[in-house]
């Protein structure tokens, strides 16, 4: 079959990508930016990547009309002016108009479950989703689930900032609502299943794990897992903004992202029963079970996709992080750092490689930390995303509190753009270059301040940045790792 992804870089394209991978389907990855899909086709030549925005009719115009199976993968639950919903109905009314095009002979979604009378904008917007999809001439198959467990989920780490980070929870009522969560295994495994099987064309399922929980049983049996004892104490008193507030700072997520996330969980998200598992021999994966199959991902640094890399888990107008790969020269602060690398060039850029997350940055690390909380309390995205693998990074990935823009071994160079709030625009350079027939490290800040208040914000920074970032690259050039 060739078969269509959209969305093919977010959480859940990039896992369906490879369990599809090697089945001898031959497979079209829609993206916005192909620099920032980390799957070549020059090693998987069953891949063809082609970029398309489905809010932007015009670049739909090349893609291949010759397909048989398209999966529609695209969501967006935190756009910072809160009209997701109609995002999400233009691009499905596009993603419509360019299928009846095609000679598509079958939709999958992956939609919310949504059998409550009333529900949120969220579970709005992802309905409202289903009633367009299901207007084009290709069949339209549903899989609806409700809260996803796997490693990198927006569901899952959030779960996981709070059972590690809290050992007593003061938390909102919601807490007793239910929902039936699924592991990540099982959702690809529906969403591979039912291209195989004509009887599902035409038909909508809730998918959900074997067991049923309140959120609260969920973050005890995830604290069970962890081996950690956490008590918890609902309170009734806990608007839904103070419950989102809440969440964003606790956890990692954006503010418009707990909101609509706090909006869901008030209500309850339970499966209606149907055949589908037994149809495609799905054995369904306990609660628990998934909870340890996500950490076994983890500890062996093997998560392939996280939510934080999506480009709206900051809150920032950034939509295309190629709009900010040239760094101005103009109107700009700057400082510069060079170093000379006596060790080998390969250590000191596999220093550059692996910073931030775990392995922090190097110097004045609780600066950092200071930094990045002063930026979650005004509404910034914080040091909480860290970065989705320790090893690996691509352009498009958040790390920390920046966006990578430009990550290279060949040139030996990353370039960061900044998502921390600020009155101006920031990017950090890391690189190593020849100079006079040696190995220089080359550190470059650059900001450009919006207005008085920028260049205010430089000058009363700049002091720091003469420690922090001499110290950082004094310890880039010496670090060795173990």
């Amino acid at each position: 079959m060739k078969i269509l992804i959209t969305g093919a870089n977010g959480y859940i394209g990039m896992r369906l990508l490879t369990g599809l991978l090697g089945s001898g389907h031959s497979i079209i990855c829609c993206v916005r930016n192909k620099k920032r899909f980390p799957v070549s086709e020059k090693t998987h030549p069953e891949i063809r990547v082609v970029e398309a925005d489905f809010l932007r009719p015009e670049t739909l115009i090349g893609l291949p009309e010759d397909i048989d199976v398209a999966y529609y993968l695209i969501h967006s639950m935190s756009d910072r002016n809160g009209n997701f919903s109609d995002l999400e109905e233009q691009s499905a009314q596009n993603f419509v108009g360019y299928i009846d095009r095609s000679r598509a002979s079958r939709i999958v979604y992956l939609s919310g479950i949504t059998n409550e009378s009333k529900l949120s904008e969220h579970l709005k917007s992802r309905k409202s989703v289903e009633q367009i999809l299901a207007k084009a001439k290709a069949p339209l198959t549903v899989l609806r689930a409700g809260i996803i467990v796997g490693s990198g989920s927006a569901s899952f780490e959030i779960m996981r900032d709070l059972v590690e980070k809290l050992p007593v929870m003061v938390a909102p009522k919601w807490l007793n609502t239910k929902c039936q969560p699924i592991a990540i295994r099982n959702v690809l495994d529906y969403l591979k299943g039912v291209i195989y099987k004509p009887e599902t064309l035409g038909k909508t399922y809730d998918i959900g794990g074997p067991d049923i929980l309140t959120y609260k049983d969920m973050l005890l049996k995830f604290s069970k897992v962890r081996g950690l004892k956490r008590y918890i104490i609902p309170i009734p008193i806990l608007s839904p903004k103070l419950s989102s507030l809440w969440l964003y700072f606790v956890t990692s997520t954006s503010f418009n992202l707990a909101r609509n996330l706090v909006s869901s969980m008030k209500v309850d998200i339970i499966a209606r029963k149907n055949h589908l598992s037994e149809l495609l021999h799905i054995e369904l994966i306990p609660y628990e079970e998934a909870v340890a199959l996500a950490f076994q991902k983890i500890s062996q640094n093997n998560v392939p996709s996280s939510w934080k890399d999506a480009i709206s888990s900051s809150g920032s107008t950034m939509l295309n992080p190629d709009d900010f790969v040239n760094v101005p020269e103009y109107g700009c602060f700057k400082d510069v750092k060079e170093r000379l690398v006596a060790a080998s060039p390969e250590v000191v850029f596999d220093n550059i490689w692996k910073i931030g997350g775990s392995r922090g940055w190097y110097y004045a690390t609780w600066l950092w930390k200071l930094r990045g909380y002063l930026d979650k309390t005004a509404g910034g995205a914080g040091l909480r995303r860290g970065r989705r693998s320790p090893n690996d990074i691509f352009p498009g990935d958040a790390l920390d509190f920046w966006r990578v823009l430009v990550c290279s071994k060949t040139q030996k160079r990353l370039l960061l753009y900044a998502e921390m709030k600020m009155p101006g625009e920031a990017w950090l350079e890391m690189k190593i270059i020849e100079k006079n027939g040696n190995h220089i490290y080359q550190q470059n800040a650059t900001f450009r301040p919006k207005g008085l208040a920028g260049r205010l914000y430089w000058y009363a920074v700049w002091p720091f940045h003469v420690f922090v970032f001499s110290g950082m690259a004094n310890a880039i050039v010496r670090y060795r790792e173990g």
